[in-house]
């Protein structure tokens, strides 16, 4: 048992709160021991830190996960659009909260088209990196996640989708305003951003689609065009709204990984050891990362019918929030959980949900915090921590760095 005083919301698990921006996990840990399922009257949700609880429900393709279907006045209905009808709301939007049939429809060719594009590109991810690299040069000192975290999978996403290389520093700057999208904790002038880059970003991916009709080219958006012309039944809408979702969850949960990998491996020399000592351990290291200190806090289900979650009565309507991060450290499926080791053998982490939502770029994350991983250490060596503060950002449900400051020792 732990003498941590429990939460009264799930905010207090997340970045939204100082001290657990700062460290969470005394706190998730004090709820799994104590109140594995919580019903958090603040979110009007029940909050599930248990890793048999969190994987039975994420892999449950019973329950729901369009915001719609939440009960009033619960955080869920906090994210719809504004001024649309309930039928436009549960056709409309992003694979991330469509349900079937509309999920299915919309997820299965884009699936089959961007995974297609992700096995064509385990070479150019290098490419990538090496580029990003080149450009970095040889300096004493640099910022981990300004230098290489947050360009590489910005540029790996737009190689895929085939954006002009003149249009990177635009496309990154539409991607951070469009991220603010993912909590409904903004300011003003944060939402006022987030609304500019989703329209900039929507009216580009517009027109880039009707270029590629008249002119297809080698990339993802020109495949997409060409299924929706075979048949898919796809609208521009659809496709426009998804890319963007491909680029904002790829871009900043790819960025920490990256981030928070490079940081675990420098402050556990012994780990690092092991992954110079042979590089092929890159894609364990990433699955350990992923397992220790995952980018995502949480996903959500909701309730389809009255069921029961760990002893506890749950009804329709009523949503699951499932913490992946407290899961992912349940001493119960982990031997030592708190401990990081890239050579653990049974690691059957949840980072990336499950089930029928479970996230579609996956592949892409794995294979870039792999290659950066080995190519950050090939390059240079003898990197280590500077002295400066870690601050981690303040986005509720994410955990990331905002600058990791690293000496090269050249």
């Amino acid at each position: 048992m732990t003498d941590k005083p429990l939460i009264t919301t799930a905010l207090q698990t997340s970045a939204f709160d100082p001290e657990a921006r700062a460290d969470p996990y005394p706190r998730l840990k004090a709820m799994q021991e104590q109140c594995p399922v919580f019903r958090d009257d603040v979110m009007m949700a029940w909050f599930l830190t248990r890793y048999a609880d969190v994987k039975a429900v994420a892999n449950d393709r019973t329950l729901w996960r369009h915001p719609i279907n939440g009960e009033e006045g619960s955080f869920s209905r906090r994210l719809l659009e504004p001024g649309l009808d309930e039928e436009t709301q549960r056709r409309s939007g992003s694979i991330l909260f469509l349900d079937d049939p509309h999920h299915a429809r919309v997820r299965q060719p884009l699936m089959k088209a961007f995974y297609a594009r992700v096995a064509q590109m385990k070479t150019g991810i290098e490419a990538v990196i090496a580029d990003v690299f080149e450009r970095l040069g040889r300096p004493d000192r640099f910022d981990l996640m300004a230098a290489v975290a947050i360009p590489v999978p910005i540029l790996a996403i737009a190689r895929i989708l085939g954006v002009e290389e003149a249009r990177y520093r635009e496309f990154r700057d539409w991607s951070e305003g469009v991220i603010l999208g993912l909590t409904t904790l903004r300011t003003p002038a944060q939402t006022e951003r987030m609304e500019a880059a989703r329209e900039a970003v929507y009216d580009y991916f517009i027109t880039l689609m009707q270029a590629r009709r008249a002119e297809p080219r080698d990339d993802l958006i020109s495949d997409l065009v060409r299924l929706q012309a075979e048949g898919a039944q796809l609208s521009d809408d659809e496709i426009a709204i998804n890319l963007i979702a491909l680029l904002v969850g790829g871009n900043l949960t790819t960025s920490d990984l990256i981030g928070n990998g490079v940081r675990l491996l420098l402050t556990h020399p012994e780990e690092l050891a092991k992954l110079k000592a042979d590089p092929s351990l890159a894609g364990a290291a990433v699955e350990e990362v992923l397992r220790f200190e995952s980018p995502v806090d949480i996903t959500a289900r909701i309730a389809s019918h009255d069921m029961e979650v760990g002893g506890c009565p749950v009804t329709q309507r009523q949503t699951l929030m499932i913490s992946l991060r407290a899961a992912n450290r349940d001493p119960s499926m982990f031997e030592k959980p708190d401990c990081f080791n890239i050579t653990r053998k049974h690691a059957p982490h949840v980072a990336f949900g499950g089930g029928a939502h479970i996230c579609i770029g996956a592949p892409l994350a794995r294979i870039e915090a792999a290659a950066a991983f080995r190519e950050i250490f090939a390059r240079f060596p003898k990197l280590r921590l500077a002295n400066e503060e870690l601050r981690w950002r303040s986005l509720p449900f994410f955990r990331g760095l905002e600058a990791l400051w690293v000496e090269t020792g050249v």
